[in-house]
């Protein structure tokens, strides 16, 4: 099964720009879509952006339209999540996440979902 690393998390400055990057060993990455969530103090996990096996279809969250962007390279087994014009209100724990297509990625109630072990981003005013 494939496992997932996160990196890239860290401290800035609102209005500063980060980029995540989730690696992916031990199976057929390309076979998943693939997805970034995160978790807010004192809040449930929430879906933030996710992207085909092929990386040609994205959706995001409302609150993210615009200011970040998800890709995929799957020469390298990552997906990245670009964000831009950081809010304090983004500062949360963000995960990678990978399931069989967007449809279980965005479900609630999926059961094959993946996870990584979540890289913290705080967001400073």
């Amino acid at each position: 099964q494939v496992q997932l690393a996160e990196s890239g998390g860290g401290l800035v400055q609102a209005g500063d720009s980060l980029r995540l990057s989730c690696a992916a060993s031990g199976g057929r990455f390309g076979a998943y879509a693939m997805g970034w969530f995160r978790q807010l103090p004192g809040q449930e996990r929430e879906f933030v952006a996710a992207t085909t096996w092929s990386g040609r279809s994205t959706t995001y969250a409302d609150f993210v339209k615009g200011r970040f962007t998800i890709s995929r390279d799957n020469s390298k087994n990552t997906v990245y999540l670009q964000m831009n014009s950081l809010k304090p209100e983004d500062t949360a724990v963000y995960y990678c996440a990978g399931d069989s297509d967007l449809f279980q990625l965005t479900s609630k109630t999926s059961r094959t979902r993946i996870w990584g072990q979540g890289t913290q981003v705080t967001v400073s005013s």
